[in-house]
């Protein structure tokens, strides 16, 4: 009996057990594992799996649950109300967390542990219909984006031999989309038990990620290369060694005279290297006042001192962002009331959400494979792509071609934002790395805002709509394809870590 019940046992255990088993296998590979990056990437498919918890679960309350008209409210509601003030909040966040460069698992940690408390918060408005939902979704959103930002500056410290920076954070990103994949389906379960479940759901799994921030190593905590640089030598090296004469003394002869005259002239030498020492010192403190001066005057870097690389790439990221905005919630409202010919509403949504996560899939499955040495030229070309899609979905308005350009928006806006992160880490001072991630996802984030509110008061005509589309990503494009291959060709303008 005992052999039956730890053989069925066995067999229950084997799955979960086995699945682990592969999941750490792959997240470890080729070097993730001894360098720590695979526990990141373990930690960001945690995240990825709460976050769209809590997605499911304000989807269902915002936009589901009424009618179309009083739907398109909400949703402006709900931007209004979490996007604007996150506007002020945001910029914060990056320069308190170059004030933290020996926490950074500690923020991770309290990221996640906020959005845990947050979630049962939500659980709470979603099922009483409280206002205390708007607030709430807003510090999910503040939390989320502090985990990014503290996330994309981890990444250079836990970079395995011979992985480019492209190629790390593609790792990193397609762990989070293999586990949302895998949790969105899990909360639409729960929600059919109740509205609450997802963000119950949501609650264990940032628990766990709580505990998991704080087993990645401790070199995540360093702060080794992110001094200030160093404007002067110590006095030791500033100053040689002293000069020491020492001439014997015999009186009453003429080696005395000899003597004196021989100790006149060290004397005069001495107060000569004295007078010399003096000089320089006063020059040395002139030196160290006005470098003192300068380095007040001196402005931190900041985006629009690291290179046109990065901030070209930002604005035609910002673009795509903005087409993904727009996309969503056009798409959104106007295949609820004007569904793919024999689909239902809710079909039609999941054919365009499933080529959209799929291409975005896609684009990071490459990105782990490429091995890039120019940035610069990935944006520019999936760029070029998705303007080209864009304009023969306007022209020729289908199904089929709307959701080929979700599936190419997606496959590019991955393959972008892997290269801007890997320009911001190759570009950017490791000291204020973390305020320009900041800054990059502020933007990305407000792009995405308006593209969302241009969706929502267009009229639902598909021609019209993609046609906008089309005008937005081609704007971003055209007004930086030259700058980055200009970039491209001057090898990006390479920063020297400060120390």
């Amino acid at each position: 009996m005992r052999r039956a019940v730890r053989a069925v046992g066995r067999a229950l255990h084997l799955p979960f057990t086995g699945t682990a088993r592969g999941i750490r296998k792959a997240t470890h590979a080729h070097g993730a594992g001894e360098s720590g990056l695979g526990k990141l990437i373990e930690l960001h498919g945690v995240n990825g799996a709460g976050d769209v918890m809590i997605t499911v679960a304000l989807a269902s309350t915002v936009f589901f649950s009424v009618p179309t008209g009083q739907a398109r409210g909400r949703v402006a509601l709900y931007l209004a109300i979490t996007m604007l003030p996150f506007t002020l909040l945001a910029p914060v966040i990056g320069p308190l967390l170059d004030r933290l460069p020996h926490g950074r698992r500690a923020a991770m940690a309290g990221s996640m542990l906020a959005r845990a408390l947050l979630a049962l918060v939500l659980a709470g408005a979603a099922a009483g219909g409280g206002l205390e939902l708007y607030p709430a979704a807003l510090g999910v959103l503040v939390a989320s984006k502090a985990y990014g930002v503290v996330r994309s500056a981890v990444v250079p410290r836990l970079l395995p031999p011979r992985f480019s920076l492209v190629k790390a954070n593609s790792r990193v990103t397609l762990g989070g989309l293999l586990a949302t994949g895998v949790a969105a389906p899990a909360a639409a379960g729960l929600h059919m038990i109740g509205p609450s479940w997802p963000l119950y759901g949501a609650f264990v799994i940032f628990i766990s990620g709580t505990v998991l921030s704080f087993q990645l190593p401790h070199k995540v905590d360093s702060a080794k290369g992110e001094a200030k640089a160093l404007l002067a030598a110590d006095e030791e090296h500033l100053h040689g060694p002293h000069l020491h004469l020492h001439v014997p003394h015999r009186p009453g002869s003429e080696a005395d005279r000899k003597a004196k005259e021989a100790a006149g002239e060290a004397a005069g030498v001495a107060a000569g290297v004295a007078a010399g020492k003096a000089a320089q010192d006063a020059r040395d403190a002139k030196d160290a006042k006005a470098a003192k001066d300068a380095a007040k005057k001196e402005k931190r870097p900041s985006l629009r001192t690291v290179g046109p690389a990065v901030t070209h790439a930002l604005v035609v990221n910002a673009s795509q962002r903005c087409l993904s905005g727009f996309l969503i919630f056009f798409l959104a409202f106007l295949l609820r009331d004007h569904p793919m010919s024999g689909q239902s509403a809710a079909v039609s949504l999941s054919i365009v959400g499933v080529s959209a996560g799929a291409g975005n899939a896609l684009g990071t499955a490459v990105g782990a494979w490429l091995k890039a040495r120019a940035p610069e030229i990935i944006i520019v070309t999936v760029v070029a792509v998705v303007v080209g899609v864009a304009v023969l979905s306007a022209l020729f308005f289908s199904a089929a071609f709307t959701a080929c350009l979700a599936a190419v928006a997606g496959f590019a806006q991955a393959l972008s934002k892997l290269s801007l992160d890997a320009l911001i880490q190759r570009d950017v001072p490791e000291q204020v790395r973390n305020s320009a991630f900041a800054r990059s996802e502020t933007t990305l984030q407000m792009a995405w805002v308006v593209g969302g509110g241009i969706g929502i008061s267009l009229p639902l005509n598909g021609a019209l709509g993609l046609g906008v589309a089309a005008a937005i990503v081609g704007t971003g494009w055209l007004t930086t394809v030259k700058g980055l291959l200009a970039a491209a060709r001057h090898g990006g303008q390479a920063h020297g870590r400060v120390v």
